[in-house]
Order: structure tokens, then C-alpha cells, then sequence
């Protein structure tokens, strides 16, 4: 989506915020987030692996954003290049000014077909709270959105639970998904739902009518354990698998099961963990027997390699445990989308 001269990446809609100023961005359009459950409806507002993406020749820049729910970290590179972070206050327009520190013509020569992002592109990387953007003041210079060539040309859409949200890391920048996508080379289009992730029909028709995607993968499961029996999980598993496949028969769309955590080593099994095993059972019963040509499963176990790479809660991982799942999934993704 392109607004005021500026890409907004991983933004389904840009909506007038009704709270302040500006438009909120939106990873999921208004039809779906009010389609889901209660907790669904505010998480997906979050703006989670976001980014403001946009090239100038000015100098300085500024750019206004208000965090509307949270307080929250803002990170921004200069191609694949940190630049500097900034905590923004909830409820508060900030403007964070930005000089132009790198040297894009020496950076090009020094990591020529190794980085993602030219570093002639301004990343303006958004965390985990609701975001009102306003606008990016470049002091007269030209300002315009990347264009091929200067953002990774491959693409991988992202649709799980905390986990894939970002959850526990200390920076949403560190999770795994976009430590793998750095890894692989690709772009990351992020539509986590923490604690909300439970394969509604709205969310499958919405995913499956994305085009912009190289690879879809698939970490369902986990926020359902406690409340959907499995049969019901089959059925919402199966639907989201099957309108994905259908309408993308040559894209890679790859299953993930439960990540490993305290219920699936329960020493007395309670209905959460029968249930994971369910699930998973599930999960490979449906990657199996051809059901679609590049449909594809990876265990869980298989990302996350080390239970001490997990956070208190012995569900989410720590940094480490991002950085770990990052590597192990980069290796295992390479493989299906070679």
C-alpha cells in the first residue's frame, strides 16, 4: 500500500483513526477483525512487523507516529542497516527526527548481493501496539516508495499465534520470523494473532485472497488447544488449508505443529496437551497422501531444538530462542522453497 508518497508494508488498510489524528495501520482489514473474537478484534490492530518504507535524497527527516494502546519500540535501518531506535509513549504524537548517517554508495559496494534492502531505503520498523501514522516531512526533498530492485522480491506471509506475533522477544525485530526471513533473503508479510490465532474462515478467504506472497507458512494450533475440540480443528484446519491450496496450487504453503512447551512433556496429560497431540496428528494427517502438490509440514520440534531456549511461562521463547527457531526454520524453509 502506498500513502503520502511512502510504501506502508504488511498494511492491509490505513483507517482514520477515530482516537487522534492520522490513520491507523492495519494489518487486517476492517471485514476480517471484526469478523473475530473479542480478543482477536485489538490484537490484529497491532502493528507488528510494520514498517514505513521510502526514499529521499533529504538529509533530515522526520517522521509523526502516536502509539495508541502501548507504549513501544520503533526501529529503523537504512537498508538492512540499523540506524537508530526510538520508544514511542501511548497516546502521545511523536515525531522522531532522523539525519541521514550512512553512506549508501559505499554500503551498496560493501554488501553488493548479500542485503535485502537497498540502503538508499528508509525502514521505519513498527512493534507490537496499535499505530496512528501521520505523515513524513522531508523538508522539501523528493520522496517516493521503493521500487523493485531496492526490497526483496520474495515474500513469505507469516499466520500463527504469539509465537509468530513476536511474543517474548525483547524486540519485535528479533523474532524468529524475521531472523529466518533475514537468513533466506526474503521479505516478511507478519499476521500473527496472539492469542487469537483460531483459523476463522474469515481470516482463511482473506489470507487466500493475497497474491503477494512466495511462501505461506502456517503455526495453528496452540491458542486452540484449550477450547476446540479436535474434530472442530480438523474442520477449520482443513478449511484454511484446502481454500489456500486451491486458489495457489504453485505457491509452498507450509504447516507448522505446536512449537514444543511445558504441555506437550505434561507428566499427566490434561486436555490442553491431549489436545496438541490431536492437533499435530492432524496436522500431518493432512500434509500427508498428496492431498496438495506443495502442500508441506515441519515439526515444531524441528525449530525449536532447546525446551532452555524458552521464556518463564515455558511457552515462548526467550531472544535466544527466536534466534535459534530463526536459524533451524531458515534451513528447513530453504529446502521447500528451492
Amino acid at each position: 500500500m502506498i500513502a503520502q508518497g511512502v510504501e506502508l508494508h504488511n498494511v492491509a488498510e490505513a483507517e482514520p483513526c477515530k482516537l487522534t489524528t492520522g490513520a491507523i495501520l492495519q494489518r487486517y482489514p476492517r471485514e476480517v477483525r471484526e469478523a473475530l473474537g473479542e480478543r482477536g478484534r485489538f490484537i490484529s490492530q497491532q502493528a507488528s512487523g510494520c514498517e514505513l518504507r521510502f526514499v529521499t535524497d533529504a538529509a533530515n527527516v522526520r517522521v509523526a507516529l502516536t502509539a495508541l494502546d502501548d507504549d513501544g519500540d520503533v526501529m529503523v535501518f537504512q537498508g538492512e542497516f540499523f540506524h537508530s531506535h526510538h520508544r514511542l509513549k501511548a497516546g502521545v504524537l511523536s515525531v522522531l527526527h532522523l539525519e541521514k548517517k550512512l553512506d549508501p554508495e559505499a554500503a551498496s559496494g560493501l554488501v553488493s548481493g548479500q542485503a535485502r534492502f537497498s540502503p538508499l531505503v528508509w525502514r521505519v520498523f513498527l512493534c507490537r501496539y496499535a499505530v496512528s501514522f501521520h505523515g513524513v516531512e522531508t523538508f522539501g526533498h523528493p520522496l517516493r516508495p521503493p521500487m523493485p530492485g531496492e526490497v526483496p522480491g520474495k515474500r513469505w506471509l507469516s499466520y500463527g499465534s504469539s509465537i509468530t506475533h513476536g511474543g517474548a522477544a525483547l524486540n519485535n525485530y528479533n523474532s524468529y520470523v524475521q531472523q529466518a526471513a533475514r537468513r533466506l533473503g526474503v521479505d516478511v508479510l507478519n499476521k500473527g494473532l496472539s492469542g487469537a490465532c483460531l483459523c476463522e474462515p474469515q481470516v482463511a478467504d482473506f489470507l487466500a485472497a493475497q497474491n503477494d506472497w512466495t511462501v505461506m507458512t502456517l503455526e495453528i494450533g496452540v491458542n486452540m488447544r484449550g477450547t476446540v475440540a479436535p474434530d472442530e480443528f480438523r474442520r477449520r484446519a482443513a478449511y484454511l488449508i484446502d481454500t489456500l491450496c486451491v486458489r495457489h496450487p504453485d505457491k509452498p504453503v507450509v504447516l507448522i505443529t505446536v512449537y514444543p512447551n511445558v504441555r506437550t512433556y505434561a507428566a499427566e496429560p490434561d486436555l490442553e496437551s491431549r489436545n496438541e497431540a490431536a492437533y499435530n496428528a492432524i496436522l500431518r494427517e493432512l500434509a500427508g497422501g498428496g492431498r496438495h502438490k506443495r502442500l508441506h509440514l515441519i515439526e515444531g520440534s524441528d525449530v525449536l531444538t532447546d525446551f532452555s531456549a524458552l521464556s518463564w511461562d515455558l511457552l515462548h521463547p526467550s531472544d535466544y530462542g527466536h534466534t535459534l527457531m530463526g536459524e533451524n526454520l531458515s534451513r528447513l524453509l530453504a529446502k521447500v522453497m528451492a
